[in-house]
């Protein structure tokens, strides 16, 4: 525990300078608050990204009508220039005080620190306590902070929400006030700046504007339909990595959404990660024999758990499933490397109010591969995948990311395998990324449970940073299943697992995608990607033979306003809806046998003929252009 209480310290230590700024505005906005509202009980008050909140347990339902108010008291308390000055205490000095509620509190008042008597009450007997005290306020806390609150120069109160104390449901719901806050009032209003941006190209909001997906309370949340215009850019997204992988010799395959529990026990993912799961599935009969005996929910989920009783579980996972499809026939070293492909979809059971649109879904396809090969092969597969995802995020112009090798904690009881295996899989993927022309870290903790990995952080237009491509390196799932190949000396011998998906997760790289465009999708992947205007309905049947000429593009997506709106409402709606090309129609263009070219960007392109519109736009779907 001793050791455990020093690392806390020495992390608290490396806080970086934002995060002692944060941590800073966080106490100047609870001294705020409790002004307002002495009768506030704070809980929390820690920096996060982009920011800090602070906890509490208040009768006064905070709005964002009092930010304004709470903003100004903000200011007072900054321009005090209030000293943070650090005190330890003993574990006797500290329950005083929250017990007379001057911890987390302005002055002594009837009502104990109910929060504070709870945290110090499970502060390890070995961990030092201290407080910290700026003018009236003082509340327990490790630090750090700035020096004075005249440092904290530039913020601003963003949200409040609810949130359970310690996030536990069983706890009293809080309010949580969100703020944040930078060195200066010009790198707060970038900031802000780019959250109204962010805004705009919010994937919900676009999404329902686009007719892109739609999400149903009577389906449930975190469940995505994808709508027509929606399901075009998946097919693509699905088409385009589909014909890569036939370059690189990989094997489609399909299979269930379900499987038996004990495929899944012997794959490590239940019963050890039932949190993430959706409950196992027990057929009736099963059910109604075990309610005879008098097993009720409990004893069922242990039984479960133990083996006892057999049932199906929504696959979290595909790899089992491509597992077992390797392990369905015998291969030899000549085979290897074997590459099985599927568009799988998964079910993990987020919690609602982590759900959020498509980036954070309940059920969602990864475009999966698992790579069965020999020890020798591994670093060449791994550069394979690694110049897959490469080849993804250049064709769609995401060319700022940075790689993250991503190990084992050693200090985490949560990996399993032996530990030579990890080893190796680290030194692997360590050489790999050396060989690659990005920038790379290392970060304990960030490997799956069954291998480490690389991962792509991709930075989108509005310096947003998305996890999205992955590649994992495993030693341990073959030795789970007992897989094995023949090797060169007849002898059986364990081979290497890879698994990769260069997208994810259709959903959330689809959802990343519309705000990385703000929906103006590049023509090859726009659901719709020419619209002709004509100016009136005499023009008709010349769109008519346009459109006929432009079909020669297999699988163009093409349509014809001849709604009796002017021209110019028809260029508008074509405008929201985002359409890439709108081909002008009128006595002109049908006497020069031509058409008038707008570009959504662009603007008017001028007058060409059909014959070279279709030339451009072809060259401009078949090369996937930007």
């Amino acid at each position: 525990m001793a050791e455990k209480a020093r690392k806390t310290l020495e992390e608290r230590a490396q806080m970086s300078d934002i995060e002692r700024l944060r941590h800073s505005c966080a106490h100047v906005l609870a001294t705020a608050i409790l002004r307002i509202w002495p009768d506030a009980q704070l809980a929390a008050g820690p920096p996060v990204e982009n920011g800090f909140y602070y906890d509490m347990d208040l009768d006064h339902r905070i709005s964002p009508e009092d930010f304004e108010r709470i903003e100004a008291e903000m200011k007072k308390v900054v321009k005090e220039n209030q000293k943070f000055e650090r005190i330890v205490l003993s574990r006797a000095e500290a329950m005083d005080m929250a017990q007379s509620g001057r911890l987390g509190g302005l002055t002594e008042r009837d009502a104990p620190s109910k929060f504070k008597i709870d945290i110090l009450e499970n502060i390890p007997d070995d961990e030092e306590i201290s407080i910290y005290q700026n003018g009236e306020f003082t509340d327990l806390c490790a630090g750090p902070h700035v020096g004075f609150t005249s440092k904290c120069k530039a913020f601003k109160v963003m949200s409040v929400a609810s949130a359970f104390y310690k996030g536990d449901a069983n706890n009293p719901q809080l309010q949580r006030v969100y703020g944040t806050a930078f060195p200066n009032k010009t790198e707060l209003n970038a900031y802000l700046e780019q959250l109204e941006e962010a805004k705009k190209r919010d994937h919900r909001k676009l999404g329902r504007e686009l007719g892109l997906f739609h999400i149903d309370e009577e389906v449930g949340q975190g469940l995505i339909l994808w709508m027509p215009k929606g399901a075009v850019i998946r097919q693509e997204l699905q088409d385009f990595i589909s014909e890569e992988l036939r370059k690189q010799g990989y094997s489609q395959v399909f299979t269930p959404n379900i499987g038996k529990l004990d495929l899944y026990r012997t794959s490590g993912h239940f019963p050890y990660y039932q949190d993430s799961q959706y409950p196992p599935i027990v057929d009736r009969e099963t059910l109604k024999h075990l309610a005879d005996e008098g097993c009720g929910c409990a004893e069922l989920s242990n039984r479960l758990d133990a083996g006892d009783v057999d049932g199906y579980l929504l696959r979290p996972m595909n790899c089992p499933h491509h597992i077992k499809i390797f392990s369905a026939t015998h291969h030899s070293y000549r085979d290897m490397p074997v590459r099985l492909a599927e568009f799988g979809t998964v079910y993990r059971w987020e919690q609602s109010g982590e759900l959020g649109g498509m980036t954070r879904v309940r059920g969602f396809t990864q475009d999966d591969a698992h790579l069965f090969c020999t020890p020798d092969q591994v670093e060449d597969e791994i550069i394979g995948c690694l110049n897959l995802v490469k080849k993804v995020l250049t064709t769609l112009g995401i060319d700022d990311y940075r790689v993250r090798v991503g190990l084992r904690d050693p200090d985490s009881s949560k990996y399993v395998g032996d530990p030579e295996d990890w080893d190796r899989a680290e030194e692997s993927l360590r050489q790999v990324a050396s060989t690659l022309d990005v920038p790379f870290t290392e970060a304990a903790g960030e490997a799956a449970f069954y291998g480490p990995k690389i991962d792509f952080l991709v930075k989108d237009v509005i310096g947003r940073e998305w996890q999205l491509g992955t590649v994992q390196v495993d030693y341990n799932l073959p030795r789970r299943f007992d897989l094995s190949y023949v090797g060169a000396d007849n002898q059986p011998h364990r081979p290497v697992m890879i698994h990769r998906a260069p997208f994810g997760s259709m959903e959330r790289f689809v959802g990343v995608l519309i705000e990385h465009f703000a929906g103006h999708f590049p023509t090859w992947l726009a659901p719709e990607q020419v619209r002709l205007l004509p100016i009136s309905e005499k023009y008709h049947a010349y769109a008519d033979t346009v459109a006929e000429t432009l079909r020669t593009i297999p699988g163009l997506r093409m349509t014809i306003d001849r709604n009796s709106e002017k021209v110019g409402a028809k260029i508008r709606l074509a405008q929201l809806e985002k359409v890439p090309y709108m081909l002008l129609i009128g006595a002109q263009e049908e006497e020069s046998q031509q058409v008038t070219i707008r570009h959504r960007n662009r603007g008017d392109l001028g007058s060409v003929s059909v014959s070279a519109f279709l030339e451009q736009v072809g060259t401009e779907i078949r090369e996937r252009s930007l």
